[in-house]
């Protein structure tokens, strides 16, 4: 039996998604709120710095992308949500650090 994708693996996977403004990746902006992983099915909900960011499409793809490179993942569902908004506070403490907070 193959093993399932993690919570971890797709996490790691998410570090590759950069946000071009910050040039930090979104798991550590705190722009991921929540990863599901069903079977071979994973469902990423995460929203932008703000509401007219125009990345959200381009950020939607990449995420498609590099999530299909876990093995055994075979369907990736990003979601993009605006609530709770974002906020640095949700930022890593390495995040606040880089953009001076």
């Amino acid at each position: 039996m193959d093993p399932m994708p993690t919570v971890e693996d797709v996490e790691d996977a998410l570090t590759n998604v950069i946000d071009p403004e910050l040039g930090l990746d979104f798991v550590e902006l705190g722009l991921v709120y929540d990863i599901e992983v069903e079977g071979s099915d994973v469902y990423i909900t995460f929203t932008l710095t703000s509401p007219g960011c125009p990345i959200g499409p381009q950020v939607t793809e990449q995420m498609k992308e590099f999530v299909s490179e876990v093995p055994e993942v075979e369907r990736v569902f990003p979601k993009m949500v605006f609530s709770p908004p974002w906020t640095p506070e949700l930022m890593s403490e390495e995040a606040k650090f880089a953009l001076g907070f």
